[in-house]
């Protein structure tokens, strides 16, 4: 049984796993979007928001804590000059989530994983 597990495995082993999870972590801060399968989409949305959450605060505790995940010294230095300052005023919910179609070869469920803007405004959803 899975009691308060809450890490998904995606039947790979921890190191690919790690490897995955970083290789996404820093493409999407490079690009600011990607897409992916909703459970790698909330996967990496979890772990996106505790690292900008980290980053808010520049010291070399937090800087060492987050290159561990973000390998590429140019997205670093983005995170931390560019987009963490950008959302120094919230609290959290820097990552969004937005279910997109169904892949056509294996039916999977695919989502648009993006950094939110700046503003703290709510988008209006039209019908």
């Amino acid at each position: 049984m899975r009691h308060r597990v809450s890490v998904k495995k995606f039947n790979r082993t921890s190191a690919h796993r790690k490897a995955m999870l970083s290789n996404m972590l820093t493409s999407l801060l490079k690009y600011e979007k990607i897409e992916t399968t909703k459970e790698k989409g909330r996967a990496i949305k979890q772990l996106a928001d505790k690292i900008i959450y980290r980053a808010k605060t520049d010291n070399l505790h937090n800087r060492r804590i987050i290159a561990k995940y973000i390998k590429d010294e140019t997205v670093l230095r983005k995170l931390f000059n560019d987009i963490a300052p950008k959302y120094a005023d919230r609290n959290g919910g820097f990552v969004r989530k937005i279910l997109s179609y169904k892949r056509f070869g294996d039916n999977a469920d695919m989502c648009v994983v993006m950094l939110c803007d700046g503003s703290s405004a709510k988008t209006e959803v039209k019908k």
